[in-house]
């Protein structure tokens, strides 16, 4: 059972790069993210809800033998990147446009990220991906919106 748990929370190799394994895990679920067929509005967000409680316990219960928020745990970039993918045109630069957003926002931490990542458990451990991935999905689609509105994409 502690293997399986280790292999989600990492994402199998993904959390174990030997750099940037949260980019790592970022990328990995991008690329899943593109060769999956779009689900409706309803159901990506359901399958997010899902996916949300169940990595708050596989990232919970991986930091008790990987220690807090530990570099290799990686399934919270899972939720915070299929946040940040939500409703996205399925365009390489938009991907790559939602990806990059993603891994800023989770390294900058805006919107009282920083503090809410000190809960305990996996609470804190993936409350922090939920924000920068929400903060992602609407500066893409601010973005994207301006674009089109510039006409600098159709």
């Amino acid at each position: 059972m502690r293997t399986a748990l280790r292999f989600l929370a990492t994402l199998g190799p993904a959390g174990y790069a030997p750099i940037a394994p949260a980019t790592a895990g970022s990328a990995v679920v991008a690329a899943i993210g593109w060769f999956l067929p779009v689900p409706p509005l309803p159901v990506a967000l359901a399958l997010i809800a899902l996916g949300t409680a169940l990595a708050i316990w596989i990232c919970g219960e991986a930091e008790k033998t990987l220690g807090h928020d530990a570099k290799p745990i990686v399934a919270d970039e899972a939720i915070g990147q299929s946040l940040a993918l939500l409703l996205v045109p399925h365009a390489l630069a938009a991907f790559a446009a939602s990806f990059l957003l993603f891994r800023l926002f989770d390294v900058w931490k805006p919107l009282g990220a920083r503090e809410i990542q000190r809960l305990p458990g996996g609470f804190g451990v993936v409350a922090d991906d939920v924000i920068a991935g929400l903060t992602a999905c609407a500066a893409f689609h601010l973005g994207w919106w301006a674009a089109r509105a510039a006409g600098w994409i159709a």
